[in-house]
């Protein structure tokens, strides 16, 4: 078998056990999203690409047909984005999102293979100050985004893409756990 067929297998393996996680993360952000919450989303890289993925998965339909979500990937808005960076510095690009989109109650999830991420952990610090709850999905552990998010779902491989093809998954779990429970 291909060498990064095989670390994919193992990693999905290792990670199995993360699913309860994100079903519960999924019936935790169907009752917010039902309630007229949000769930912003960010990340680089690959992993701003799956942000996107999950925001038109909710925002559009999964499977089943329901009404939207209310849910934003926090890269998207490319004027905001240099905007910010432009004025604040790159570490401020989704912060300031976070506080301007966010409301108590809703969710932040933030996607760094590295757990890393200056802009990211400095959303998820916003996330705090604002009253979201923060979840992350990152690679091997501790790093620094594990450390400050309220939960965390963690890939234990040290392959970026190996990494982001497990969230992937997790992500269309979290997706059809969120279908479900808003049944």
């Amino acid at each position: 078998m291909h060498r990064h067929l095989t670390l994919l297998r193992e990693a999905l393996t290792m990670s199995a056990d993360q699913a309860p996680t994100v079903e519960a993360w999924g019936r935790k952000l169907a009752a917010v999203l039902g309630g007229g919450g949000r769930l912003l989303v960010c990340g680089n890289g690959g992993s701003a690409a799956e942000a996107q993925h999950l925001t038109a998965e909710l925002v559009g339909r999964f499977k089943g047909e329901r009404r939207p979500y209310a849910a934003i990937a926090l890269h998207a808005d490319t004027s905001s984005v240099t905007a910010i960076s432009n004025d604040f510095g790159a570490d401020a690009v989704y912060a300031r999102q976070v506080c301007a989109h966010g409301r108590q109650g809703d969710v932040l999830l933030c996607l760094s293979t590295s757990g890393a991420s200056g802009n990211v952990l400095a959303a998820a610090r916003a996330a705090r100050e604002c009253g979201l709850v923060t979840w992350a999905m990152t690679g091997r552990t501790p790093n620094p985004l594990a450390e400050i998010s309220d939960e965390v779902v963690a890939v234990p491989a040290t392959d970026t893409a190996t990494v982001q093809e497990v969230h992937l998954a997790m992500i269309h779990l979290l997706c059809h756990a969120i279908e479900e429970a808003g049944e």
